[in-house]
Formats: structure tokens, sequence, C-alpha cells
């Protein structure tokens, strides 16, 4: 989740209206040449010695994880005087509620760039780790973990998250504890090419939910899912989680997004390097200073782009897009998960194809998709016939296409479109990294979740 970086006197200042809400959309359009390429990725650490996850302070755990690599330059982010954070050329490593290590990578250029950033982090990450015994599982669930096994991250917006998750969701702790995930942001041009991107990413997010899923056992038996982790977030908070229909709707863009962001409700106020819990309350009452935990204050820019990384629906927007539908994996998933979405949204004629493909669909169709998915995976019907193997095949070949019309090359003369191989593997196979894994678990594990930690760890 979001670590607070920006404390510019730009983000300090007060709201005076709409439009400095708005500004915060506006703001992040970019001619083409300026578009760029951010990725996130989040694993499990586990101690090599019993597979336990290891908590922040104990000695060789998060905490020393953390230090450890600033000797690769590195700069500690500390709230409450505790390291929670790292910054660097590479971006943000920060820590999900029970210590999943995530890297908010730089926005970079192109796909070859990315992914030597992702290898850097993850070669990086195990020269401390076999250091401290550590070890890093790239999954989209804890396959073995209860949530009572696991440590909590002194970082105070959690605190008040995992209060009120319970209030409002079954699922919601588990999302917070027990889950990891890839993401990619991008960038838009203009209203109208956010939207376009924005409609597009929110109808095929499946198809990478069903390409990524990777979270089929929970607590050492198959759950019933190939992404488990994805069907936690129907049952998180409707509020502020789902497939938003109005983005599909006439009339569309940053007014809209806008008030529905305004509409989830709040977690928290950041004052003085701490978290007021304003859990429940409404962010267009804090506009007014009505907001009771602090009577008469109105909100700063800093407040609203805090309160947008507190909505958690499929497809977000910031000051740039965020694709959140694929489980956690290896290193070739990592690079995979950028590679799609780039082929899709960043050649213009390739974003045109794949929105012809999915502008019928109705709302109720793309509701069915979202929810058959996480169960079913590439088996899932899809709107007008067929399977969502058969979606996913016509998804890649649009991805590749897109990724060849951008020729970005590498030293050696190859485009991105190699970064596709790991889900041509899928599609081709039409074997998704769940069933390989269910696949070993019920026979050459013979039921037994500990292997887990000697083949799958990065």
């Amino acid at each position: 989740m979001t670590t607070r970086t920006d404390d510019t006197p730009a983000s300090h200042r007060l709201i005076e209206g709409r439009e400095d809400l708005l500004s915060v959309f506006s703001g992040g359009e970019k001619p083409r040449e300026n578009w760029r390429i951010g990725t996130e990725h989040e694993k499990f650490v586990y101690r090599c010695a019993d597979h336990r996850a290891p908590s922040w302070d104990e000695t060789g755990g998060i905490r020393d994880l953390l230090m450890g690599l600033t000797e690769f330059g590195w700069r500690p982010i500390e709230e409450n005087r505790k390291v929670i954070a790292l910054s660097g050329p590479d971006g943000t490593i920060s820590l999900e509620p029970a210590g999943q290590f995530e890297l908010s990578g730089a926005p970079l250029r192109d796909l070859h760039e990315t992914c030597a950033e992702a290898g850097r982090h993850l070669e990086q990450c195990k020269t401390i780790g076999d250091r401290l015994g550590l070890g890093f599982l790239g999954l989209g669930m804890w396959p073995d973990k209860a949530r009572a096994d696991l440590p909590i991250m002194p970082k105070g917006r959690y605190d008040i998250m995992l209060r009120h998750m319970p209030r409002v969701g079954t699922l919601g702790l588990d999302m917070m504890l027990r889950t990891c995930t890839i993401q990619v942001n991008l960038d838009y041009s203009s209203e109208a090419d956010m939207v376009k991107k924005f409609r597009v990413g929110l109808a095929l997010q499946p198809v990478a939910t069903a390409l990524f899923a990777n979270s089929p056992l929970t607590e050492g038996k198959p759950n019933g899912y190939k992404s488990f982790r994805s069907h936690i977030w129907e049952d998180t908070d409707p509020a502020r989680t789902g497939m938003l229909p109005f983005v599909f709707e006439d009339g569309f863009g940053y007014e809209r997004y806008c008030d529905y962001a305004l509409d989830v409700p709040m977690y928290f106020v950041y004052r003085d390097g701490k978290y007021i819990d304003v859990a429940g309350e409404s962010f267009r009452d804090f506009l007014e200073g009505k907001l009771p935990q602090l009577p008469g204050e109105k909100p700063r820019l800093s407040d609203f782009i805090d309160h947008l990384s507190t909505a958690f629906p499929e497809v977000r927007l910031k000051s740039f897009l965020e694709m959140r539908g694929a489980d956690g994996g290896r290193w070739g998933k990592i690079c995979a998960l950028p590679a799609l979405w780039v082929g899709l949204l960043y050649d213009p004629a390739t974003l045109d194809a794949a929105w012809d493909r999915v502008k019928h669909w109705t709302i109720e169709e793309r509701e069915a998709l979202r929810h058959a998915v996480p169960r079913q995976a590439l088996e899932a019907p899809i709107p007008g016939g067929g399977t969502m193997h058969d979606l996913a095949r016509e998804v890649l070949d649009m991805a590749s296409a897109g990724l060849t019309a951008r020729a970005e090359l590498n030293a050696s003369g190859d485009n991105e479109g190699g970064f596709l191989d790991p889900l041509r593997e899928v599609v081709m196979t039409g074997v998704t990294p769940a069933d390989r894994l269910l696949d070993k678990y019920r026979n050459e594990w013979g039921g037994d979740v500990r292997h887990i930690y000697d083949e799958l760890s990065f």
C-alpha cells in the first residue's frame, strides 16, 4: 500500500475548491513521448529455518532486512522513529501490513528498463536475505499461514484499517495480511485518453486475474479458487472496491471519478507524523470543515491524495492509472504484467482494437465475468460465448502487436514482446500458475504444502 513520501510545500496547501481536486487527475496528463511504466510487486518474506513470517523488530527480521538494503544506496523512511520504508533511484520499498515486501518501482521508459529494475531489486533482497536467513515467495496468497500466524508492521494507517475492516466485510483482514499482487502504473495524455484506457483496463482486468491466478491454497489446503486473492476483494469493503459501472457511462471523466472518491468513506488524516482515525467519516464533510475529529479544519491537497490511495477498485485513478487485478508471482510474471498492459494501452491502434472488443458488453456481463474468474480462471465463460481461454488468446495477440508497434529495442535489437512469453505459455497450455501449484500439491507433494518453500521461492 502507499507510503507517504511527498512532503513538498505544494502538497500542504489547502484545498480551496473543486478545481484543486480535479488538478490531481489533470496534472497527470503527459504527451505520449513522456509516458512511463511504474511496476509494483509484492512478495512474502519467511524464515528459512522454520518458514515463519518474521516480525518487524526481531533480530534478523523485517527491520534488519530494510536496514541491510541501505548498503545498496536505499535511504530509510521513518514513522515514529521506526524504519518502515526505503527510497532510492529504483523507487520505494515499502511494507504491507504483515510484512509483505513491496517494490514500487520508478517510472521508466520501457519494459527492458523495468524488468532490469525488478532483477536488481530481487538480487539485492536475496543478498541480504541469505545473510539473515530469510527467503521470499512469489504467490498471490500465503499458502499455509493463518491470520494469527502473522505479525503486524508498525504503520499507523494499518492500525486504523485493521480495526475498520471487520466492520465492512469478512475478508478484509485477509486482503491486508495474507495477499500479494503485481501492479503496473501507466500514464495518459488527456481526459479522453484516460477514459478509454480506464474502460479497457477495467473490462479486461479479469483477463489478468485469470492469466496470473496463483492463490489456490489457504492454510495448507485447496480453497476452491484459482485466485482466492481476487475473490477476497469481493468481500473486503463494497464502498471502495469493485468494477465501477459508472466508468462505462456517458460523460465519465475526472469529475465523475472525483465524485466517487469523495463518496468513499475515509480511513485517516495524517498530521504531525501521526495518523488520526477518522474511519467511516465523509471527505465531503472534511471539505466543509465538519470532520468531527478535526472541527473547523479543512483538508490539504495531500489529504485528498492520501484519500485516493484508500479506494481499491480493479483499476484506480490518481495522477496515473493503476492496473490491480493480478496475483503475485515469480520473476517472469513481474515483467509480464506490465508487458500485457503496456502492449494493450500504449499503442493507439491496439487500444482502439481492445475497446472495440469489449465496448458492447453490458454491466451485468462484466460483473459476471469478474465474479467467475477467481474460481474458474481460464475456464470462465465470457460475454458472447466461449471461455476466458479464448479471450486471453485474443488479448495476448493484441498486446503483442502493441509492443511490436512500440518498437522499443534493447541493445541486442529485441523488442519488448519477449516479456509476454510466460503468458504465452499459459495460453498455449491452458494451465495457470494455480493449476500447476494444485497439481504439485496433489501429486508430487502428497498434500504437504511445505514443499512450496523449496520449489517456488525466488
